[in-house]
């Protein structure tokens, strides 16, 4: 596999952990000392967004580990 394209798998991992740990933030943010019924449905969809970006964080994780383990062991 060229250098490339795992640099490329490589920044695509990052990209996806930084908009993960964005997302955490972002959750984080909404745990504020509004205990109002509309803070906590914002704080469920910022819940929702977080998994998301997890899920993409570690998919991009294992495409650039697949990628790793091909181009340096061949399989």
């Amino acid at each position: 596999m060229e250098s490339s394209k795992l640099d490329e798998l490589r920044a695509a991992y990052l990209q996806a952990t930084n908009e993960w740990v964005l997302a955490i933030r972002a959750e984080e943010a909404l745990a504020t000392p509004d205990h109002s019924e509309v803070a906590w449905e914002h704080w469920d969809e910022a819940v929702l967004a977080e998994q998301d970006a997890a899920t993409r964080a570690r998919e991009a994780k294992e495409q650039y580990k697949d990628a790793l383990r091909q181009a340096n062991l061949g399989f």
